[in-house]
Formats: C-alpha cells, structure tokens, sequence
C-alpha cells in the first residue's frame, strides 16, 4: 500500500484491514498522524513527558495486539484514545499522581466567578452578563509563542478531569460524543467539565490580553 504522508488516512475499515494484513505504511501513517496528540492526552495524566512516550508506546503496542478484535463499534481512532486514557490513568495512579478517575473532584469549583453570568431567571441563564473584553490577534511569533505557554500554564493548572475534556476536545479535536464514548461519561458531565475548563483559561488570559493592550 502506498504512503500516506501529508494526506488524509483513509476509511476506518480499510486501516485496519491494512493493520491485521501487517502493512507497515499504514501503521507509520497512523503515528504520524495520532502519536502527537496521544503524546497530549496521557501528560494530562502522568507526571514527566517520558512516562507519556511510554503510554503512547504501550497503547501502540496493544493496538496491534488487539486490532483483530476491534468490532467497529466506534471510531477506530475512539477505541485507540480509549486504550490510551486507560493506560495513562493506570499510570498516573502509579505515579501517586492522580486519583482514580471515580474518585476525582468533578469541577475543582467555579472557575470563574459567578456574579459574572446571568442568574436561572434571566432570559438566557448562564449567559455572560458582560462579554469578556476582544483579545488583540498576536501577530508576531513571539507574542503566540507566548500565549501558547500561557495556554499550556493554564491548562496544567485545571482540575484534571477539566484539563483531559478541554484537551480532548480543544486541542485534538473529538466531537463530544466521541470524548463521552473515551471517557466514559455522560453528556451533561461533559459539557459542564468543557464550560468551566474553558472559562478558567479564557479568565487566565483576559488578564494578559488587557496587560497588553494596555501596553500599546
């Protein structure tokens, strides 16, 4: 089979057909294509970046152990993220890192303060009373460079079931059913761990913004 480099993967079905048959360029397209945000995904649970590499590398390893057993019931990439969380949080619990995932504060708190949203009895409850203040586009690489570790900071800092939803879902990209079906949790409990991840970072940064702008 042919490289896939720099282009789309193809069907589900035609992966793994080419992963049970042994196609090595499949399987270099697959890391290529996934082991980065793995990489993401398991230091949310473990505490150094090596122990991340060898979550990744052991989720691999049983990805190919296990692919002839792979039924389709979801997404192969769901499946794949699924081994991973699993792997990581074993892991973390290891390191004395992390809590079993059950056992985990479910919001840490309100990440923002609350007089900021409009009450149950407003027209759109929840809402925010006052927009957050437009953030300047960093044009220059050192001003992204900047905001990307101040978003990486940020992240570091949320409760960790927050910090694995946003990431999911924020910097990987999985629709929200597809990190219900990874993490095992329910729609409702997804949605409230994203709004109150993504309202931390963004209040992180609304200080910096008005920091900036201020300097201009």
């Amino acid at each position: 089979m042919g490289s896939f480099a720099g282009s789309a993967l193809p069907p589900d079905d035609v992966i793994v057909s080419a992963l049970r048959a042994g196609d090595e360029a499949m399987f270099a397209a697959l890391l290529d294509t996934w082991s980065r945000g793995m990489l993401r995904v398991a230091r949310s649970y473990v505490s150094t970046d090596d122990s991340a590499e060898e979550v990744v590398q052991d989720t691999w390893l049983a990805v190919i152990g296990g692919i002839d057993g792979f039924e389709g019931r979801s997404s192969l990439k769901t499946w794949v993220y699924r081994i991973l969380v699993n792997a990581a949080r074993k892991r973390g619990a290891r390191e004395s890192r992390t809590l079993p995932w059950s056992a985990l504060d479910q919001d840490g708190g309100p990440s923002v303060d609350p007089a900021r949203f409009h009450g149950p009895d407003a027209a759109l409850p929840g809402s925010w009373k006052e927009p957050p203040a437009s953030w300047p586009t960093p044009e220059n690489q050192a001003l992204a460079a900047e905001v990307r570790g101040l978003i990486g900071k940020a992240l570091a800092e949320l409760p960790p079931r927050q910090r694995i939803v946003i990431t999911l879902r924020d910097v990987e990209g999985c629709a929200s059913e597809e990190v219900c079906d990874i993490l095992d949790i329910s729609p409702a409990n997804q949605r409230v761990l994203l709004h109150r991840a993504r309202a931390a970072v963004r209040e992180r940064l609304e200080g910096y913004f008005r920091s900036v702008m201020a300097a201009e």
